[in-house]
């Protein structure tokens, strides 16, 4: 087998456990191959670290799929993979029927990412070494999941890096291509053709979940208070407003919530679900709006939301010199950074939003933000979260900090795992 020798002075990252190794890193190569052939790396000294697949046209010139020497790497090998990550989420997601089922690298199959809804998979196949496998994920999918559709979204620039064009389409039999899901107890449809990346974002379940606590305990807070009402001569108590006028809606006590970047609405459908008494959820995508429309009207809380197309930039600045104000304002921007020679204007956006969001929150309030962008680090996004908090002259609490969700899980050994970072503050003026 081809042998790909390490240069002696080099980080030891595989040995940490990250499966990728780099042109940079890579001293000689001993022995013929083709783009896409199972190699075996070695140190500078020929002791064995691992095998994968090689592609010379890419960064990552190696990627492992065993460090075990003995494992052989062959059809029986990808359908062990395929089951034993499905085993391990539905350990912690016990019932699911819709989440991200394999990971790449997470789940030790570099290249390669599996989201299922319901009984359609949605496949990218993101590198060469996978690519020139197709037959072996494909039998391995059926094998493990006997799904009605397979469609692959291979329509991703990150293929061009590896010599591989771009497609996309149905690769294992049909189905309608909105499909509609379960998460978090609520309905949604998701448009595997036209949607983001896979069409969802499994990675925010258990973030949208966890702002449960921030949407009711708003009453008092609005003037609202419990007082004892007679009524047809008999006494009850009753939510009455400042002028001693009796409110009959029953999410009185609700929060009123602004939802920025909603894509396919699903924080705008958490809040509701528990208790917001009234949400504003914008996007700048008219598709992205009509689809988060769909998804609360199908879950029946059409009532309590109100719908915006607009520049979130825009609409932030706009509502805090108006001096508009929210109980929670949610920030769940796409990736501002998408290479390291753009953190520099992702952080004059995250400044920007979060300086912005902050001033709609009401003293007491919740501010409720992310960034996926791996190159923002946790460390810098939270400064820049500092940074607007003392520009807005705003004294936080942090109440969460959260990344990923568990069917989104992370090698210990590779940083390029900590892309998403969530955190909810509880916010309090200064002034």
């Amino acid at each position: 087998m081809t042998k790909v020798f390490l240069v002696r002075n080099r980080r030891k990252r595989l040995e940490q456990g990250h499966p990728w190794i780099f042109r940079s890193e890579v001293e000689r190569i001993e022995g013929e191959f083709t783009p896409g052939d199972i190699v075996e790396v070695v140190n500078h000294q020929g002791h064995f670290l691992g095998r994968g697949y090689i592609n010379p046209e890419s960064q990552m010139i190696v990627r492992l799929l065993t460090t075990k020497q003995e494992e052989e790497i062959n059809q029986e090998l990808f359908i062990s993979r395929i089951r034993q990550a499905w085993s391990f989420r539905r350990r912690f997601l016990p019932d699911i029927r819709s989440c991200r089922v394999l990971y790449g690298e997470a789940d030790f199959m570099p290249g390669l990412v599996v989201d299922k809804f319901e009984d359609v998979l949605v496949v990218q196949i993101l590198s060469l070494g996978m690519e020139v496998r197709k037959e072996w994920i494909l039998h391995a999918l059926l094998e493990v999941f006997s799904p009605k559709a397979i469609y692959l979204r291979n329509d991703v620039y990150v293929r061009e890096l590896e010599g591989l064009e771009q497609e996309k389409g149905f690769w294992y039999g049909e189905s309608e291509t909105e499909i509609q899901i379960e998460e978090n107890g609520l309905k949604l449809i998701v448009d595997i053709e036209h949607g983001q990346k896979t069409g969802y974002f499994f990675d925010q379940r258990e973030n949208r979940a966890s702002i449960a606590p921030l949407m009711t305990g708003w009453g008092e807070a609005h003037g609202i208070r419990m007082q004892e009402v007679e009524i047809d001569g008999k006494k009850e108590m009753w939510p009455v407003d400042r002028r001693g006028k009796i409110v009959k809606n029953p999410f009185w006590d609700g929060a009123e919530v602004l939802d920025c970047f909603t894509h396919t609405g699903s924080f705008t459908l958490n809040a509701c679900k528990y208790g917001a008494k009234k949400v504003t959820t914008l996007d700048i995508s008219d598709h992205a709006i009509e689809t988060a429309k769909r998804n609360v009207q199908l879950n029946g809380f059409l009532h309590r939301v109100e719908f915006v197309v607009a520049n979130a930039f825009d609409y932030l600045r706009e509502a805090a010199r108006e001096g508009r104000q929210w109980d929670v304002v949610i920030l769940d921007p796409p990736a501002f950074a998408k290479s390291r020679s753009a953190v520099k204007g992702a952080l004059r956006g995250y400044k920007d939003i979060n300086l912005n969001g902050l001033k709609l929150v009401r003293d007491g309030g919740y501010l409720v933000t992310a960034s996926c962008s791996y190159h923002m680090s946790l460390e810098l996004f939270e400064e820049t979260i500092q940074e607007a908090a003392m520009d807005a002259k705003k004294i936080l609490r942090l109440l969460r900090w959260s990344g990923a969700g568990v069917d989104h899980p992370k090698l210990t050994g590779a940083d390029e795992g900590d892309y998403l970072k969530f955190a909810i503050y509880e916010v309090r003026s200064r002034v």
